[in-house]
This record gives structure tokens, C-alpha cells and sequence, in this order.
């Protein structure tokens, strides 16, 4: 079991050898980022499960990865420019009653021991085809993309990156990050890719 401090955000994933930039600049979540380089440098990102509301903290997923601080900016307005990297994922047990602005929680570690080992590569028709629906997608919302340099990404790193960039909506992004290896992940980036892009025909699709 450990003890971990988190910075609860909607959106946001983290995976073991991702990196995540943040900027930080509610004064609870600067005094996280202040406690935890005075520890230990560690964050825990999860997914709140709704929206907060006055004078309850909104309930959060069951998943979220602990990410060490790698780089950081200290800003002199007392912001926080910083960069974290993932290092394992984590189930959360319980979460504390603690004095501080931030949230805690007692969190399982153990149960994602495999998240230390480099992942089987894909094979080369999946990553074709991520290649493909990611360029379909790029090109259905008027993004610009460097696909030279996605071409040059290894497996867990693109698969990785296009899970936290692309707008899915929090369901999706939390089934991406519970996925049990790289190779359901990848399955799920590209049925994602499809899913949300047919969306854009009408209003944005979301997961239920």
C-alpha cells in the first residue's frame, strides 16, 4: 500500500514512460506540487468522474498513474511549469482525511507490477493501422501533424501519445489507461480514432 498525493484532472493521463506537462496554478495543486518536491517528486493523476461541485470533492476513478516530477519551473507569480513522468499505475483503496489543501489516498501499486517491463511490440498491421485512423482523424478536425516524425515514434510511445492528445471524452481516456497491455490499448486508440471521428458528422460522440 501507499500513501500518494493527487491532482485529480479530467482529461489528463498519464502512462508508465509517458511524459505529461502541466501548468499549475490553483494554490491547493501549488501546495501539492510544493509538498511533493520537498518529498518525494511524486504525483498521482487520476480522473474525477464528474464535475466538482460546492462543498464536495467530485468521486474519482478507480485508476490513475503515479508520475515522477522531472522538470519543473517555479514561476514568480508562485505557478508551476513542470513535467511528470509515469512510472506505474495505481487502484485506489481509500482516500484519506487529511488537513492538507490537497487530496490523499492509500493506493494499490502492486497489482500493476508489470507496468516496470517494455511492452511486446505491436504487430506491424495495428501499427499501420493507428498510423491510418490517427491521419483520418488529424485530417477530419484541421489538425496539422508532423507524421514524419510520428512515423519515427516506437509503439508504446505513439500509441501513448495519441491517447493523450486526442479530445476522447473521460470514459474513453479511462478505458485507455485501464487497458492491460499495449496491444488492447492500441486496439482501443484506433476504434476511439473511428469512433469520435464519425461523431464530428453530427454533435461530438461520447462513451457512456
Amino acid at each position: 500500500m501507499a500513501r500518494i498525493s493527487i491532482f485529480p484532472l479530467a482529461g489528463a493521463i498519464l502512462f508508465p514512460r509517458a511524459h505529461l506537462p502541466l501548468h499549475v496554478f490553483e494554490p491547493r495543486y501549488r501546495a501539492l506540487v510544493t509538498d511533493a518536491m520537498a518529498r518525494d517528486r511524486r504525483i498521482g493523476m487520476i480522473q474525477p468522474r464528474e464535475a466538482e461541485s460546492a462543498g464536495r470533492p467530485p468521486a474519482l476513478f478507480d485508476v490513475g498513474c503515479v508520475g515522477h516530477i522531472v522538470d519543473v519551473q517555479a514561476l514568480d507569480d508562485g505557478r508551476f511549469n513542470l513535467v511528470l513522468e509515469g512510472r506505474s499505475r495505481f487502484r485506489l483503496v481509500t482516500e484519506l482525511d487529511v488537513a492538507t489543501p490537497f487530496r490523499q489516498i492509500d493506493a494499490d501499486l502492486d497489482m500493476f507490477g508489470d507496468d516496470a517491463d517494455d511492452p511486446d511490440p505491436l504487430a506491424s498491421v495495428v501499427r499501420a493501422e493507428i498510423e491510418r485512423e490517427a491521419r483520418r482523424f488529424a485530417d477530419a478536425r484541421g489538425y496539422a501533424i508532423d507524421w514524419e516524425a510520428v512515423g519515427r515514434l516506437d509503439d508504446e510511445s505513439l500509441v501513448n501519445a495519441v491517447a493523450q492528445v486526442a479530445p476522447f471524452d473521460a470514459a474513453a481516456k479511462q478505458a485507455l489507461l485501464e487497458a492491460p497491455d499495449l496491444a488492447e490499448r492500441a486496439d482501443l486508440v484506433a476504434q476511439f480514432l473511428r469512433f469520435f471521428r464519425l461523431g464530428d458528422d453530427g454533435e461530438d460522440a461520447t462513451l457512456q
